[in-house]
């Protein structure tokens, strides 16, 4: 916090103050003194954790708990630390802000860099200008990229051989997926396809627009994650709400804060789920057979609400967002409220802990790590902006028995924050490679880390 309010004094003794500027000054002044003022949590981190989480009250301050693990990037040569069992190495450094990963049937690795879209409303106002130097802080403002990338490992060394942008002039894509010689990509407002074969390393082809999604001047949650259906029929994409908890009007978030399932013969598409604020990493669970989904629940309610969570996904069902949270826990913000709706929401599978911005989400099936990783989620947990103390900021490993989770998760990479709270990382998309190593894209360090069992 007294990096962020020095930096925000700085900004102000750059430029003529204006009035906006001193209005600004002042705002943020007190924002300053008040988010210094936040009590950090009291609560054990593994209290929102697991099937049954604890849920504290609700504590709402008058602003927000702003705590930030300022973007350093990584030494020279350093890595995350990995579990005992494990090691960790570089499959590729030096990419921009690289986010999300899909690994091609032959073992290419196609990666997403890309950031938000630029927002119009972006720089209206001193709310507005607070956030973007946040954002700035975080390592969440670059502009984005708009490429993916194909990677491949030619000798089977875990390093990176091959490394050629495979598409470009994209629209801050993020999730991607092939079926048969179609590659379908979602940009933040459209699900895009591609003619491609696998072993091509550039596609020159123009794509096809398959079907529009939620955009605007808002675009709140821009990420759109896609997956496909084990017979390739269908597509079932991502999208996330459109604010906190609906403060923009419940007009700003129609079809929003949804799983999208989409009939690639007919383009036509229905809602499968709703209710989820901000789904993000989907995969199948092989023994079910089930849609499994990371989301990343609501803010401000204080540092031990709302864990986020890993939940299957059943269809037609109703997860809460914005009127209830963990199925009947009202969140009074909301009005006017949908009693009737509330009554059917569903209870998540599993507490992922507050505010840890689980994105990242792989299943376990075909990994090479030791056997106690053989059975379970893989998650990538993005970090902590506003919580005290920070929550995330690693990879963990979910156990499952009989197609549910059970027990406590694992630290599968850790490390990404320095001792003085900087961040030399952030992990997002998690994947399998052909060999069963654990992929991590870090979108801070600006690296895939490699995850391998300790020989």
């Amino acid at each position: 916090m007294k990096l962020f309010c020095s930096l925000v004094r700085l900004n102000f003794s750059l430029v003529k103050p204006s009035k906006l500027a001193i209005n600004a000054l002042l705002t943020v002044s007190v924002f300053c003194l008040l988010a210094a003022c936040s009590a950090a949590s009291k609560e054990l981190a593994i209290a929102g954790v697991g099937p049954n989480p604890s849920l504290p009250a609700p504590h709402r301050n008058l602003i927000p708990t702003v705590n930030i693990a300022p973007a350093l990037g990584w030494p020279v040569d350093a890595t995350p630390i990995a579990a005992a069992d494990l090691t960790v190495s570089a499959f590729v450094r030096n990419l921009d802000h690289p986010r999300w990963m899909y690994v091609l049937p032959n073992g290419d690795v196609l990666v997403a860099e890309t950031n938000a879209p630029t927002k119009p409303e972006s720089k209206q106002g001193v709310r507005a200008w607070v956030k973007g130097v946040v954002m700035q802080k975080a390592g969440a403002s670059t502009t984005s990229a708009n490429r993916i990338r194909l990677l491949r490992d030619i000798n089977g060394d875990g390093v990176a051989d091959v490394n050629s942008v495979l598409l470009e002039g994209l629209n801050s894509p993020f999730g991607m997926t092939l079926v048969g010689n179609s590659l379908y990509v979602a940009n933040s407002d459209a699900v895009i396809k591609y003619p491609y074969v696998t072993g091509e390393i550039k596609i020159t082809a123009k794509g096809t627009k398959l079907i529009d999604l939620p955009g605007g001047p808002i675009n709140h949650h821009w990420t759109k994650n896609i997956i496909a259906s084990a017979d390739g029929s269908k597509l079932y994409i991502t999208v996330g709400s459109n604010s906190n908890v609906a403060e923009n009007g419940m007009v700003a978030e129609e079809q929003r804060a949804a799983i999208w399932a989409l009939d690639l013969k007919t383009a036509e598409y229905r809602l499968f789920a709703s209710g989820l604020r901000n789904p993000n990493g989907l995969a199948w669970e092989p023994n079910s057979q089930k849609l499994w989904v990371v989301v990343n629940e609501r803010d401000e309610l204080g540092n031990d609400l709302v864990p986020d969570y890993l939940t299957s996904v059943h269809e037609g069902g109703f997860y809460g967002w914005p009127y209830s949270y963990y199925g009947a826990h009202i969140d009074e913000r909301v009005m006017p409220q949908d009693p009737a709706l509330v009554a059917k929401a569903l209870i998540p599978d599993y507490a992922l802990g507050a505010h840890t911005a689980s994105l990242g989400l792989a299943s376990a099936l075909g990994n090479s790590l030791p056997t106690r990783y053989s059975d379970g989620m893989f998650v990538g947990q993005h970090g902590s902006w506003n919580r005290k103390p920070y929550s995330g900021y690693k990879v963990i490993f979910v156990p499952f028995e009989a197609g549910k989770p059970k027990g406590m998760p694992l630290d599968v990479l850790t490390g990404f924050l320095s001792p003085e709270g900087n961040a030399f990382g952030r992990p997002v998309g998690v994947a399998l490679d052909k060999q069963g190593a654990l992929l991590v894209a870090d979108d801070v360090g600006n690296a895939i880390w490699r995850v391998t069992a300790k020989k």
